[in-house]
């Protein structure tokens, strides 16, 4: 066994270093002007170009791109390879691929006008790379919707109080934009009062628990993020990813906080000491493929690069980067706190969601049903560290359970929010009925979620978590790819190390992911020999979507790496792409 504190000080020591340095250095390599004028003032319009103070944008974005994937990634991995993996991948990979990920996807935005990674690599290589991009990324969201729903659904069921304490803090979220932007009250008394308001609510929520079923829990999700999707950012989506960060920085930050004081005095501490010693109760490593009694074999290679599917690297983030983020910077300089910290700090929470399922371990329970059941183990972890301080775990666990859940709620309307762009940016100016009907925001969050809930109808975790993961970093590096051919076209100085790098490693791993996954372990195994617990048209759907985004990210790598040769004087320019200098 060895102590958790080594976990949490190894991964702060690197990432503090990849702030530090690296950052910095990239903050200066894309050329930040701290005096330019940003898309958010440019275009302001009070609906999607908003300008933000720095700490309400930090809060939309780390609670967008900080959903279930940084929870739910590293204990899956936790528990099939073992901490030792999982936790190399995240405190090495989330400074040198993913912060760059997220850090670059803003910073070409914010000089593109605040538009999509797809408008941007569209300008280099044409409307068909373009479209290829929006599709994949199209595809994606309607995966991440699926898998975000399915676990809010989860752990409502297993911590009613938390979906009584969500109900009430979306509650406050409104009155609180109503407080700020049409009373245009004081900024930091009304930050005291809604934030305190908020804690509160986990208190009513212990004492008021809302009891269903997942099943019943998902179609209200589904619902409520439609609902959220559609309205204007200052109503719900800003005050209520504000003031949620609070909650995810005292449960992050306090858990942290408390692994490193239960280790160092935990022993001085007599009765509020943790109910159990904070050091790791699942092995170091499992062997290659993976722990049997979780599950089918599954080769750590490459599925552990697509399990950990936020915690490392995510291209989900390009998409709020450039989606929402962008459109809300008050500073172009802003962007290497929001973009690479803000990366930085969902390694934190993947760390810490490792933490919590090595301290908890893994039960009979777990055996039988698979890690679907085990995801509530970050609430039975954090319940568990918070101990330390003094806090009982039965209010721990569930307190823990609402930091879970509102990351996952803020991540799934606001996925929703970007199909929608994504899907309005590929029909472009609607030209028929039937295209102007697509376009409609109402219609189009709609059918994103009639989607999302067929494939969640399966009720099969783990196939539909690895395909969601495979596309994930797939677009992923199709996101560094366009960072790539962005500095590639500005100038023939700029150096492509730090995008070009990772984008290969990521393409590489993860189509083999996504080959392994569709045609041996779906295809062979699940519909010739018959040897998968999901439906055969729940299989053939995940292969037709798999085959899809193989064949949408192969075409647009090969646009893509041609176009990079060409900026480079390898080849005559292409005549259908542009260059933003």
């Amino acid at each position: 066994m060895v102590a958790l504190l080594w976990l949490v000080v190894g991964v702060l020591i690197l990432f503090s270093i990849g702030y530090l340095g690296y950052s910095k250095y990239l903050a200066g390599f894309v050329g930040l002007d701290e005096d330019a004028e940003t898309p958010a003032h440019k275009y302001e319009d009070g609906q999607e170009y908003v300008p933000a103070k720095k700490p309400v944008l930090l809060g939309h974005h780390y609670s967008s791109i900080a959903g279930g994937a940084p929870i739910v990634g590293p204990i899956t991995a936790g528990l099939l390879w073992g901490w030792l993996p999982a936790v190399l991948w995240i405190a090495i990979g989330n400074p040198l691929m993913g912060a760059v990920h997220d850090f670059v996807s803003l910073s070409a935005s914010l000089k593109h006008e605040g538009r999509s990674i797809g408008y941007i690599i569209g300008e280099y290589v044409g409307d068909e790379g373009k479209n290829l991009l929006l599709w994949f990324a199209f595809l994606t969201i309607i995966l991440v919707v699926a898998v975000f729903a399915f676990v809010v659904g989860l752990v409502f069921q297993q911590y009613p109080s938390a979906a009584t304490a969500s109900i009430l803090y979306i509650g406050l979220a409104l009155l609180f934009g109503v407080y700020l932007y049409q009373l245009d009250l004081p900024f930091i008394p009304g930050t005291v009062i809604f934030v305190s308001l908020v804690f509160v609510s986990v208190f009513v929520g212990l004492e008021f628990p809302i009891q269903l079923s997942q099943q019943q829990w998902i179609p209200i999700v589904l619902i409520y993020s439609l609902i959220a999707s559609v309205l204007p950012v200052w109503t719900l989506l800003q005050p209520r990813d504000y003031l949620s960060s609070f909650l995810l920085y005292a449960g992050v930050g306090g858990a942290l906080v408390a692994v490193i004081v239960g280790t160092v005095l935990g022993p001085y501490l007599g009765a509020v000491s943790p109910s159990q010693p904070l050091v790791t109760n699942i092995p170091a490593f499992t062997g290659f493929g993976g722990n049997s009694t979780l599950g089918a074999f599954s080769p750590l290679f490459p599925m552990l690069f697509v399990t950990i599917a936020c915690g490392t690297i995510s291209g989900f983030h390009s998409l709020v980067s450039s989606g929402t983020t962008s459109k809300q910077l008050n500073k172009e300089t802003d962007a290497r706190l929001i973009g690479y910290g803000g990366m930085l700090g969902e390694g934190l929470l993947a760390t810490l969601s490792l933490c919590a399922v090595a301290v908890v371990g893994v039960t009979a329970s777990d055996a039988t049903g698979g890690v679907g059941l085990a995801l509530p183990k970050f609430a039975e972890g954090g319940g568990i560290f918070l101990s330390s301080l003094g806090i009982p775990a039965s209010f721990g666990a569930p307190f823990m359970a609402l930091v879970m859940v509102s990351f996952l709620l803020t991540s799934t309307d606001t996925a929703l929010r970007l199909g929608r762009y994504l899907f309005e940016e590929i029909i472009g100016t609607p030209e028929t009925q039937v295209q102007e009907a697509a376009s409609n925001r109402y219609v189009n969050s709609f059918g994103q979620c009639v989607v999302a809930y067929v494939l969640i109808a399966s009720g099969t975790w783990t196939p539909l978590w690895q395909l969601f993961g495979s596309a994930n970093q797939l677009l992923a590096a199709l996101a560094l790819l366009t960072g790539t051919v962005w500095l590639a076209n500005w100038s023939e100085k700029k150096q492509l190390l730090s995008t070009g790098v990772p984008m290969a490693i990521m393409s590489a791993i993860t189509v083999c992911a996504l080959v392994y996954l569709e045609y041996y372990q779906n295809l062979y195994q699940g519909l010739i020999l018959g040897n998968s617990s999901s439906a055969t048209w729940s299989l053939a759907l995940q292969i037709v979507i798999g085959t899809v985004l193989i064949i949408l990210a192969l075409s647009l790598l090969n646009k893509g790496v041609t176009n990079v040769r060409e900026a480079r004087g390898k080849r005559p320019a292409a005549t259908d792409g542009g260059v933003d200098e």
